[in-house]
C-alpha cells in the first residue's frame, strides 16, 4: 500500500483521471501537465536524492530533509497554477492544482515539528477531488477503505503512528473539500 499509493504516484494519476473525465483529451492534456510538473518533477529529484545519499528513502521518513523538498514542490506546484491560469485550463483542473497548493500548505508546516503522513493527506485529498466528479457515495465508500489502508500500512512500517496517519487524512481532505468548495 504505501509503495503502490505514494504520493507521488497520486499526484501523478489523479489530474490525468481527473482530464480525462472532465475533459476527454484535452482534458488529458491538462492532466499530463499538472502531473508532470507536481508529481514526476519531483518523483525525479527524490529519486535523484536517494541515489545521491540526499535522501535516506524515496518517502522521507526523515523529517529534516523535508523542507528543502517542500519548497521545491510548493514552487513547481505554483508554476503549475500560473500556467494552467494564463493559458486557461478548465476551472476544475485549477483547482486541483490548488487544491494541491492549500494541502501543501496546511501539512508542510506541520511536518517541520510533527511528522504528519503525507501519504494519508494525499489519498484522502484525492478521494474528495474525485467524489467532486464522480457519485460521491461510492468514491467516499471506497475512498474511506482505501485511505485507511494506506494509514494501516504506514503505522505496520512504523513510518507514523496512528495519529500522524489520521491527521493527514483530515489535513488533506479537508484542505481539499474547501479549496474546491471557494473556487467550483
Amino acid at each position: 500500500m504505501t509503495e503502490l499509493f505514494a504520493p507521488a504516484h497520486l499526484v501523478i494519476g489523479l489530474p490525468l483521471i481527473v482530464g480525462a473525465i472532465t475533459g476527454g483529451w484535452a482534458g488529458i492534456g491538462w492532466g499530463a501537465l499538472a502531473a508532470g510538473l507536481c508529481g514526476g518533477i519531483p518523483l525525479i529529484v527524490i529519486t535523484a536524492g536517494v541515489r545521491s545519499g540526499r535522501f535516506v528513502d524515496k518517502h522521507i521518513t526523515d523529517r529534516a530533509h523535508r523542507p528543502w523538498l517542500i519548497g521545491v514542490i510548493f514552487t513547481l506546484v505554483i508554476i503549475t497554477m500560473t500556467l494552467m491560469v494564463t493559458l486557461g485550463a478548465p476551472p476544475v483542473m485549477v483547482a486541483g492544482v490548488a487544491a494541491m497548493l492549500v494541502t501543501l500548505a496546511v501539512t508542510g508546516p506541520i511536518t517541520f515539528w510533527w511528522k504528519i503522513s503525507f501519504h494519508t493527506a494525499v489519498a484522502a485529498g484525492s478521494v474528495v477531488m474525485l467524489a467532486w466528479i464522480l457519485p460521491p457515495v461510492p468514491v467516499y465508500a471506497a475512498g474511506v477503505v482505501l485511505t485507511a489502508a494506506i494509514a494501516w500500512s504506514r503505522v505496520v512500517i512504523r513510518d507514523h503512528t496512528p495519529a500522524q496517519t489520521i491527521a493527514g487524512a483530515l489535513g488533506g481532505g479537508a484542505a481539499t473539500w474547501l479549496t474546491l468548495t471557494a473556487l467550483l
